[in-house]
């Protein structure tokens, strides 16, 4: 059997290829887009990347002759064990003798190459993100420039036509540069009196003149260009100077030991939305990433998620570093302050008075905005059956009663993330304030 597709290639073939690829791999292609989150930094999420999928994932049905079943002919070279005509058994099985060739482990991976808009929209769509906020999330805004007068260099791109013409203009008018009619006058004077028939006596001596005014203005306008390089203007562009907006988000996550694997990767997904969303608000976003037991340090984003530290929960400590970080090198006036804190809900009870107190005090003042998120266990199917009162829930509640921009929630799933973030920051328009 042969089949010939005769259908023209569409114009964008590539692209129209690729989307169709994406559609038919998209449950492979968004599970290692979830793998590879494990792998990207915050800074990194909505940046394109390669992912890795099984081969399984781009098997495409083929036609091919079944290896079984039918009659059918076929001629092989003669050998000692049969003749010509000899009618040869059809093996037991059906698969022939080779049946057993290339088994293992020989499916290398796929190696595929995302778009930033292809991984933010997989990531988003994993999250359940509605498709007008992911819009929001994905557009950005670009810098743009302002004219600055005109220059004598530049690129041909820039040339500016009319301004070069009103230069060239006023310097031939300058110079007295004879114009193309005076020119066809003196021409058409030469050819009436050569034209005469017969000539006039005076006819010799004017016909002399007219054409030593004919080379006279032939020599001024080949000395006078029309267009010359000093008359060229290009277009002159220059950045706009304006001020940039910039924030700080400070990531504080408790790594003690109730802190499992499933609870920081759900604060790693509320970061990286917080930072992505951030990101789109200001012009420049730095990370600050504090993590604490009884003790509080600055970290790098890698330790901050996959270090493994033992002790208790001194909540006060990362309080104390936040406060310190930011008299250090961001000032208020200067900065827009985010927080983001996760953490299990387990603190002293001797030291909710002094979290209460610094939250209040010092952070609330100088934050635009303060989220607690409070992660639950694994086993728990959603925030619903996770413990309602935690020490540090019971010590942050009346805080968030009294400051509306600090805000706590609880999330048990990763499916949660998305509308809990969409909840405390759409709801109570962050954005259009980070904007203006």
């Amino acid at each position: 059997m042969h089949i010939v597709d005769r259908r023209l290639n569409p114009g964008g073939k590539s692209l129209v290829n690729r989307q169709r690829f994406l559609r038919r791999a998209r449950a492979y292609v968004q599970k290692a887009v979830r793998d590879s989150l494990k792998d990207r930094g915050i800074r990194e999420l909505d940046k394109e990347g390669e992912i890795s999928i099984g081969r399984d994932a781009i098997y495409e049905p083929t036609f091919h002759r079944a290896a079984t079943g039918g009659n059918r002919e076929r001629v092989l070279p003669g050998n000692h064990d049969y003749v010509e005509g000899d009618r040869i058994k059809r093996p037991e099985g059906g698969e022939g003798a080779g049946a057993d060739a290339g088994q293992g482990e020989g499916n290398d991976d796929f190696q595929f190459v995302l778009s930033r808009e292809e991984f933010l929209d997989l990531f988003l769509d994993d999250l359940e993100l509605p498709d007008l906020a992911k819009r929001r999330l994905v557009g950005g805004e670009i810098d743009g420039i302002r004219r600055a007068g005109y220059s004598t260099a530049g690129s041909p791109s820039n040339l500016s036509v009319p301004r070069t013409m009103q230069k060239a203009m006023g310097r031939r008018m300058a110079l007295r540069r004879p114009s193309g009619a005076e020119l066809e006058r003196i021409e058409d004077e030469i050819a009436a009196i050569e034209a005469r028939d017969p000539p006039r006596p005076e006819d010799a001596g004017l016909l002399e003149r007219l054409r030593e005014d004919r080379a006279h203005i032939i020599r001024r306008r080949n000395l006078i260009a029309y267009i010359d390089p000093v008359d060229l203007r290009y277009r002159r562009f220059e950045a706009v100077p304006r001020p940039v907006a910039q924030a700080v988000m400070f990531c504080l996550m408790d790594v003690s030991g109730s802190m499992s694997e499933h609870m920081k990767d759900l604060a790693k997904r509320f970061f990286a939305l917080l930072h992505l969303f951030l990101s789109r608000c200001y012009e420049h976003v730095e990370v600050v990433f504090i993590h604490h037991t009884d003790r509080a340090a600055e970290v790098d984003e890698q330790t901050f998620f996959y270090s493994t530290v033992t002790g208790g929960t001194l909540v006060s400590s990362a309080l104390d570093k936040l406060i310190e970080v930011a008299a250090d090198r961001y000032r208020p006036d200067n900065w827009n302050i985010y927080v983001a804190q996760a953490s299990d809900g387990d603190n002293m009870m001797q030291d909710n008075p002094r979290v209460v107190s610094l939250m209040q005090d010092h952070i609330l003042p100088m934050a635009q905005y303060v989220a607690y998120l409070e992660v639950g266990r694994e086993e728990f199917p959603d925030a619903t059956m996770m413990q309602s009162m935690t020490t540090l829930w019971q010590a942050y509640a009346p805080v968030a009663e009294a400051h509306r921009h600090f805000v706590m929630r609880k999330v048990a799933h990763r499916r949660e993330i998305y509308p809990v973030f969409r909840e405390l920051f759409q709801r109570r328009g962050v954005g259009e304030r980070a904007r203006s």
